[in-house]
């Protein structure tokens, strides 16, 4: 029987996700886990990229002494973020994540070579102060002039595991120098901004075969396997799964960040479209991933750094639903980011929005899920106005799918029944997309179908 393995890491943690189909249903097995956290590095947040690619080694091994040999193998991880490569393969400078503050400034520095209206009308892609269109700008020319290559971070753990390049679509179009319409750089662009074209390769679409483990990756982790690229951005893996049944659902992936969406054939570039800072996103079969980001629940992760971890998730939940708040704030102000003090930031902004302020963490956490809820059907609204759509239900996928306290003020905020599960759906995705490309499933539609038979789905109605 074929099994095929899903690396999945996040912006907080990473899992190796074993998944076999049999007799029509999907089976998920957890072979190994790992953190994953932002150091600093000459002052500027970054990844530690040597303990990522350790710790994907480390799963591998796992899957052998397991047993479990996987057939083909996939990793996702986030987007935007990149590394520039000389010559010889060597990362230059430091791998600098999105949270860091070099890119203030670079979306006024980009408004005078090209003006904003006029790179949405382009791309499709929201204006975040992150975007990878801004950190390059960052990093200046002189480094662009000296760099070979330049990868995203599972562009670069793929060739790491097979010593083979491909630059995949999905994640390709998060750094908002992908033409929506022609789904290929735009080049003009690109040489408007002084973005040498070597840096960008031939884009490859989920499915495609990158190739078998390098003899050196083979050797370390003890058996040879394929590489099949997934959609490697985290939200292409996780929209894929989402077992919607009709173009009404509304889709929403929740984690550190929520991003809250549908699927559309044709992206929407229009000025409505960009004053609500909706995204076009490419996904899985060039479907467009129409959605907006939502700070997610990053807020509630570093309320819980602070308060301490030895508190699971769901202690903090029940102190949030018992603490009897009630006040909504935007958690989407860009103080949310990356503060020194989440939970002053949220007392902060309640006293600029004449909110009460919480006297306690177990309110702010009732703030943070409660404007959580407003954001989503907020967004809900803004959706079906652009699409002109109607829509019927919200899919959730993802960790916050778990959140039963979140999934029943988002059911009550927008009146829309609330389909919750399956948790592991960006994992699952990254194996729909290795699946597809085995032959288990037909497409989409069946691959989708079959989750319906494998998970369980908490339905929440309004």
């Amino acid at each position: 029987m074929s099994s095929y393995l899903a690396i999945d890491i996040g912006a907080s943690s990473g899992r190796h996700i074993l998944g076999r189909v049999e007799d029509g249903r999907i089976r998920l097995q957890e072979i190994y886990r790992f953190p994953n956290r932002l150091v600093q590095r000459n002052g500027h947040l970054c990844w530690d990229l040597d303990a990522l690619y350790g710790h994907v080694l480390e799963g591998l091994r796992a899957c052998k002494a397991a047993g479990c040999v996987p057939d083909t193998i996939g990793i996702d991880t986030w987007a935007v973020d990149f590394v520039l490569l000389d010559q010889a393969g060597q990362i230059l400078g430091d791998t600098v994540a999105y949270r860091d503050a070099r890119t203030q400034g670079m979306a006024e520095k980009a408004e005078q070579i090209i003006p904003f209206s006029e790179l949405y009308r382009r791309t499709g892609i929201q204006k975040q102060p992150f975007n990878t269109i801004y950190q390059l700008l960052a990093v200046g020319q002189e480094a662009l002039n000296r760099a070979d290559r330049l990868m995203m971070i599972p562009d670069y753990l793929h060739w790491k595991l097979t010593g083979v390049q491909k630059f995949e679509y999905t994640n390709a179009t998060s750094t908002g120098l992908v033409d929506a319409e022609k789904k290929d750089w735009a080049w003009d662009v690109l040489d408007r901004l002084g973005f040498p074209r070597r840096l960008f390769p031939a884009l490859s679409v989920p499915g495609t075969a990158v190739g078998p483990l390098s003899p050196e990756t083979a050797r370390a982790v003890g058996f040879d396997s394929r590489v099949v690229l997934p959609a490697t951005h985290d939200t292409g893996s996780a929209f894929l799964a989402v077992p919607a049944r009709s173009d009404h659902a509304v889709y929403l992936s929740s984690g550190t960040w929520s991003l809250l969406g549908t699927e559309l054939r044709a992206p929407i570039t229009t000025p409505e479209s960009m004053a609500a800072n909706f995204t076009n996103e490419g996904g899985y079969d060039y479907r467009y991933r129409y959605l907006k980001n939502i700070m997610g629940l990053w807020m509630i992760q570093s309320i819980r750094r602070e308060v301490g971890e030895e508190h699971s998730f769901q202690e903090l939940i029940d102190a949030a639903e018992a603490s009897g708040y009630q006040g909504v704030i935007d958690v989407n102000a860009p103080e949310f980011l990356a503060p020194d003090s989440m939970l002053q930031a949220v007392k902060d902004r309640c006293a600029q929005e004449g909110q009460p302020i919480p006297g306690d963490p177990a309110q702010a956490l009732a703030c943070v899920y409660q404007s959580l809820a407003v954001c989503y059907a907020n967004a809900v609204r803004e959706l079906s106005r652009l699409t002109g759509r109607s829509f019927d239900c919200i899919h959730i996928v993802g960790g916050g799918s778990n959140a039963a306290y979140l999934n029943r003020l988002t059911a009550r905020a927008s009146g829309l029944p609330v389909l919750a599960g399956p948790t592991e759906g960006t994992a699952l995705g990254n194996l729909l997309a290795q699946m597809i490309a085995a032959g288990e499933f037909s497409g989409v539609d069946s691959a989708r179908e079959a989750i319906h038979h494998s998970f369980d789905i908490q339905e929440v109605q309004p």
